[in-house]
């Protein structure tokens, strides 16, 4: 299922790189005497794709709640389009909700609810929304994921997994947001229908001027789509950076995710221009069984 939106915008530049709207620092999170983050650094610039990558554990999906204040760190500053969300007051925190949407991993769409009314639900909370234009604005983010209006009356159980996620993406653009969040975006795809998952935030990406932050274990999916890659391990982000600097820092985790087999693969897929600058051991050939020592 190719978006109308992707093919308009195929061949565009990306969004231009700007000012820091997510600022963490000095970041500790603590779950009794389990520390998950311990003096964490982490920016996110206007306009980019970064995406979060670590092992199980590292605190990904911990970082993601607790910049959208679903959950507060245990000491440290997070700042978001400027404002500290821990003093910030309850009007500006309401009013820079609705400036993020997120997609979470299995969608998380509300099971009693049609897809029509899925979409509807951050409108509706908005109030004062007549239906008619409610109505055209639901069928426009349809229309963007690329699913036909004629799915609006279905139900969640009627999805198919692709569909489910394109549903929790219209959902999470419905307040045509400046930030997004994505939890696994392709996880439980077929290699297809990943590919036009992936095309498909591409294409939302240039065309909303979007900036995204992405949870993702998929290689391929992090390749294609990351402007930058900030890798969790050891309780903080050791790298933040383009794929092919993160891929050259020495560390056991990086050594691991990256230089694999599966990691080089994914890797050498990128333009040549970047693939210079990769570290040699990424160029080892990519079908062999042998892993890098």
């Amino acid at each position: 299922m190719t978006a109308p939106i992707t093919q308009a915008v195929r061949g565009q530049p990306k969004p231009e790189i700007a000012e820091t709207v997510i600022e963490v620092r000095d970041l500790t999170k603590r779950y009794g005497r389990n520390i998950v983050h311990q003096h964490l650094n982490f920016d996110v610039r206007r306009g980019e794709i970064v995406s979060l990558v670590g092992g199980s554990g590292s605190g990904k999906t911990t970082l993601v709640r607790q910049i959208l204040g679903l959950e507060r760190p245990t000491s440290g500053t997070i700042k978001v389009f400027g404002e500290d969300t821990a003093t910030i007051d309850p009007a500006k925190a309401r009013l820079m909700r609705s400036r993020s949407g997120m997609l979470f991993q299995h969608g998380a769409l509300f099971s009693s609810l049609s897809v029509f009314d899925n979409i509807a639900q951050p409108l509706r909370e908005l109030g004062k929304i007549p239906e008619d234009l409610l109505r055209d604005f639901v069928m426009l983010k349809l229309e963007m994921v690329g699913l036909p209006c004629k799915h609006a009356s279905k139900m969640p159980a009627a999805l198919s997994g692709g569909m489910v996620k394109r549903v929790g993406l219209a959902r999470a653009i419905a307040l045509e947001p400046e930030l997004l969040f994505l939890d696994e975006p392709t996880a439980g795809l077929d290699p297809r229908a990943s590919d036009e998952f992936v095309e498909l935030i591409s294409g939302l990406h240039r065309a909303l001027g979007l900036t995204v932050v992405m949870v993702t274990h998929d290689l391929d999916t992090m390749v294609a789509l990351s402007t930058r890659v900030a890798v969790l391990a050891d309780r903080k982000v050791l790298v933040a950076a383009p794929v092919e600097e993160a891929a050259s820092v020495d560390h056991p985790f990086i050594r691991e995710y990256f230089l694999g087999l599966r990691g080089r693969r994914a890797l050498q897929a990128l333009p040549v221009e970047r693939r210079v600058k990769l570290p040699p051991a990424a160029l080892a050939a990519a079908t062999s069984d042998t892993e890098p020592s």
